[in-house]
């Protein structure tokens, strides 16, 4: 179907059918569009870099072809005396392209430590609770290519285990709502193109140049690497392999969480039975992990440390109590409840 025919029945704003024509543009779209597997309605996490505002124009188009409501909320982190002016610009900008915008602000006071973790996991918390208020289990968010490989180094550099190196995946679920990355494939280049192409505009975020954090620094090296011959497609699979390696872990630890463990919604708990704890470590591990997230409504895990030291205490102690994740977590007789701190 020619994209005249297509726009006559679904009426695609002339401005955004007109950037469609380019071939590189459209080709970057159809991609998009066969990638991306959503019916529902959706909200967009915008922060004004190129990776962010070429996925608000595809998931724009997106929604208007496949008759979906599409949320585009804005994230201003305050962190940068500039940030609100940015994020206004942005909104502006967006606006023109006939992609309605809101902004959402992180207030009260900011980190002095681990700042670009708890700003990710800050700007999470406000997407899903918008989510929740709208009713729209479906966030989409920016990740590309680029990050799965930085974020595959910052994990080894972690001591992460199978789980932890493979952690940036197309669709993450958080109770009912679920995180979707549509651009895992998509090289950083061309979504740069595509938000010059679209909008002439992207923000320039200082702290990419600042070699204080981890990530900017795995990024230089990689940087490096690549000009040394780096192949990306085979570091690509080798994680798809890994993948598919954790998917049988994860099938284990939802047999376990299934079979034994009880979640009751009104108590706000779940109780899990003396057998929940007697499986391979991994398996227990990730599901007392799970459990914990779960009804602390935490979009990250606890500390790996942190679980491996409280396992270690229910095994081995006849009466145990501990908080963690904004839970309690008891003992009582040979079985462990866990609820949610108020």
């Amino acid at each position: 179907m020619s994209l005249k025919n297509l726009s006559a029945k679904i009426k695609i704003p002339k401005l955004l059918k007109d950037k469609l024509k380019n071939k590189r543009v459209k080709k970057i779209y159809e991609s998009f569009e066969k990638t991306i597997r959503i019916k529902e309605n959706f909200i967009v996490g915008v922060s004004g870099g190129p990776d962010s505002l070429a996925l608000a124009f595809l998931a724009k188009i997106f929604s208007i072809k496949k008759k979906l409501k599409s949320k585009f909320i804005i994230i201003d982190h305050k962190l940068r005396k500039e940030s609100s002016d940015e994020a206004k610009n942005v909104k502006k900008i967006l606006g023109k392209s006939h992609i309605k915008a809101e902004i959402l602000s992180w207030s009260g006071k900011k980190p002095s430590k681990n700042i670009q973790s708890l700003a990710r996991q800050k700007r999470y918390n406000l997407l899903m609770k918008m989510g929740k208020k709208l009713k729209i289990k479906n966030i989409l968010v920016g990740h590309h290519q680029d990050d799965l490989l930085e974020n595959f180094f910052i994990r080894i550099l972690r001591g992460s285990g199978l789980k932890g190196l493979i952690s940036l995946s197309e669709k993450n679920n958080f109770g009912n709502m679920n995180i979707l990355r549509p651009l895992l494939g998509f090289e950083k280049k061309d979504l740069i193109f595509l938000s010059k192409k679209v909008f002439n505009y992207y923000v320039k975020d200082p702290s990419n140049e600042n070699s204080e954090f981890k990530r900017i620094r795995i990024r230089k090296l990689l940087l490096e690497l690549e000009k040394d011959g780096l192949d990306k497609n085979k570091f690509l699979k080798t994680i798809s392999n890994l993948k598919k390696s954790n998917e049988v872990i994860s099938f284990y630890v939802m047999d376990n969480l299934k079979r034994n463990s009880f979640f009751s919604k009104k108590k706000q708990q779940i109780v899990l039975s003396k057998d929940f704890f007697d499986q391979p470590f991994e398996v227990v591990f990730r599901s007392f992990s799970d459990s914990i997230r779960i009804i602390g409504e935490n979009y990250y895990p606890s500390r790996g440390k942190k679980i491996e030291k409280m396992i270690h205490e229910i095994k081995n102690n006849s009466s145990f109590k501990a908080t963690l994740g904004r839970c309690i977590i008891e003992k009582v007789n040979q079985s462990v409840i866990i609820s949610k701190e108020h």
